[in-house]
């Protein structure tokens, strides 16, 4: 189908009048050029790719608020884990990351080899940039190269594969695979010939676990809403046994499963009830009831043949004999949430997912020390310390996070009131702005996080906070379509208000002040650029006054130095952010299809070249370079995943 022509219309130059006018969805986007380029403007200069690139350093978070059994000690002394579309293999002793980046959108599952080398991830589908739907699928790696040996079920999978499992018993042959079908259609492949062995419809209801027996290549075993299957596999047909709770109390999930060392299968449900299931059969031989308070999201049988099992509701870890009698417990903090996920780590050590998405390494009775956190709700509000490795992050979960970017580490976390949405450093740094979803915006210490100062603009959603250049004042951008003024005094400690910037049609999405802190220009929901005198509010209608203005900051999407990041045929709101490095040499964007662009700044010629990045899922929300521009840090939306890149 051929776009319509206003849609993908040419830019147009108007050099008389000195603009250029674009068209986001047929809407046109005027935007005046500085004199001083007047005379040389072309639109058909050709820009050069940057001559630096990002590369992947850190991810922080982890995705344990709706996966399961992701979570793993490999030989090489890493815990592999996923986030967003990040495989991450963290050497918590060294201090470093490696990634996997095979993959175009959320990870959701994961399995190791027998061989402890070779691992499996699968996939969600993903989007493209033209509307395609990429097909779910599992890659196949190798955990020492980061190599991709095989990919496996393009095509077969429906919407998403939610389970993996190699086969333990023979040399690791086969790997099954549930996808989230309506009925969950249970798969086994000769994953080294990328070949389907057999395949059939698992359950109606959820499937979350599917596991191949260790002893036993030719039995997998499934279990989630109210069942647990016992598949065996003849020839390409699995012929299933449901597990009979008999005289049992029938949980509403059965939530794990794990295997003892004698072969009898353990699961954990919903009720807190740990069940043995004696090797080959499909009945119960033993129980646990009343196990945990609560579902048992995770059991692990650790080398020595006793089990660990983690609570949801009561956040226990506890420790398990051969016999089944509890040995020992402890409680994971309410801060980091129920227990998702259990691996054995060194001798005496464990490692803990939790479901608030951090990873928490453990030894009884009752250490335990936080080594990944992350947020748990959509993630959009960032800013950078204007002259520290700081940053700071707000989400819709509530936290206010200070990260350090060399230690990894939270410096402190706060919860608020409202949901998190926008924030913004004070140039000394000794205080921030936190922009809420609620029209209420707060001030916090940067040193004792202590809450400074409390304002309410209206009842929408605060989209940014940003402090003049000289920090007299704060600019309150709203989904109300008006921009609040702060006059500020006392370091950042007291706000009175002194304009409000009247006359957007639609929602304020982005703003920057001038160097001179003298105006502010500012975007809006229907793409329109609007500038503004900071003392009063007034709304410039001059071009002339602010043609040549030097701007302290680039993150509005549209104006002549930035216009350059949109693509052909874009709807405007593909592109979340964007923001200028330090220095002015480069610009950097935050797109709908998971990708952090690199362009060479100026930005002002139709659809400039960039270097282009995945690692987060669809819709990153913000990115900013460091203070020394040294490191960029990207934030997703849905995946509540923070990345930090190295400019090099």
């Amino acid at each position: 189908m051929k776009r319509s022509s206003s849609k993908s219309k040419e830019c147009t130059l108007n050099a008389e009048d000195g603009y250029v006018r674009m068209f986001l969805r047929g809407r046109p986007v005027t935007m005046h050029i500085p004199d001083q380029q007047r005379e040389s403007y072309t639109l058909d200069h050709k820009v050069a790719l940057p001559d630096r690139k990002l590369k992947l350093q850190w991810v922080y978070g982890y995705r344990g608020r709706d996966c399961r059994s992701n979570l793993y000690l490999l030989p090489t002394g890493e815990i592999v884990y996923f986030n967003a579309s990040v495989v991450v293999l963290y050497n918590t002793e060294e201090q470093q990351q490696r990634h996997y980046l095979g993959h175009n959108d959320d990870v959701k599952c994961l399995s190791v080899h027998p061989d402890m080398v070779t691992i499996a991830t699968g996939q969600v589908a993903g989007n493209s940039k033209d509307g395609k739907l990429l097909s779910p699928h599992v890659r196949v790696w190798d955990s020492v190269s980061l190599n991709t040996l095989h990919v496996i079920g393009m095509g077969v999978f429906d919407r998403a594969v939610t389970c993996v499992a190699f086969s333990k018993s023979n040399g690791g042959a086969f790997l099954c695979a549930v996808d989230d079908a309506n009925d969950h259609i249970l798969s086994v492949w000769n994953w080294q010939k990328e070949k389907q062995v057999a395949e059939v419809k698992c359950s109606n209801d959820s499937v979350l676990a599917a596991v191949f027996h260790p002893m036993d290549a030719n039995l997998i075993v499934t279990c989630g809403k109210s069942h647990i299957n016992f598949w065996t596999m003849e020839g390409n047909t699995l012929t299933k046994r449901q597990g009979l709770f008999e005289k049992h109390e029938k949980p509403k999930y059965v939530l794990c499963v794990a295997f003892a060392e004698n072969g009898d299968a353990i699961t954990g449900d919903s009720s807190g009830n740990i069940y043995v299931w004696a090797k080959g059969g499909n009945r119960i031989s033993q129980q646990v009831s009343g196990a945990h308070e609560g579902g048992i999201f995770s059991v692990c049988v650790l080398k020595d043949g006793t089990m660990v099992s983690g609570g949801g509701k009561d956040r226990k870890v506890v420790l398990w004999g051969h016999d089944y009698r509890k040995q020992a417990e402890m409680e994971v903090g309410e801060s980091f949430g129920p227990v998702r996920a259990l691996a054995e780590g060194k001798p005496g050590e464990l490692f803990i997912g939790t479901t608030k998405n951090a990873i928490i390494r453990a030894a009884f009775p009752d250490t335990l020390t936080p080594i990944v956190q992350g947020h748990t709700d959509e993630l959009w509000g960032l800013d950078i310390h204007p002259s520290m490795e700081q940053f700071v992050t707000c989400s819709q979960d509530r936290q206010v996070h200070l990260w350090d970017t060399i230690s990894h580490q939270p410096l402190w976390s706060k919860t608020i009131e409202d949901p998190g949405r926008s924030a913004g450093f004070h140039p000394s740094g000794a205080v921030l702005a936190v922009g809420t979803m609620t029209g209420r915006w707060l001030v916090l210490d940067t040193d004792t996080r202590d809450l400074v100062s409390m304002h309410t603009d209206g009842n929408e959603i605060i989209s940014n906070v940003k402090y003049s250049p000289d920090g007299n004042f704060l600019a309150v951008a709203s989904h109300d379509n008006f921009v609040y003024i702060y006059a500020v005094t006392e370091n950042g400690r007291k706000y009175s208000r002194v304009g409000k910037c009247t006359g957007h049609s639609s929602f304020v999405t982005h703003l920057d002040w001038s160097a001179d802190s003298q105006y502010l220009v500012t975007n809006s929901g229907d793409y329109e650029i609007l500038f503004w005198e900071a003392s009063s509010g007034k709304h410039v209608t001059n071009m002339d006054t602010v043609r040549n203005l030097e701007w302290a900051t680039s993150t509005c999407t549209l104006g002549f130095n930035t216009f350059g990041i949109w693509p052909d045929g874009a709807d405007g709101t593909d592109i979340n952010a964007v923001c200028r490095s330090h220095d002015g040499s480069l610009l950097t964007s935050a797109d709908d299809f998971g990708k952090v662009h690199l362009f060479s700044f100026p930005c002002s010629q139709p659809r400039a070249p960039s270097h282009e990045y995945g690692g987060h899922s669809s819709h990153v929300t913000n990115v900013a370079f460091l203070h020394d521009d040294s490191h960029l840090i990207s934030t997703g939306g849905k995946d509540t995943s923070i990345l930090q890149w190295v400019v090099a």
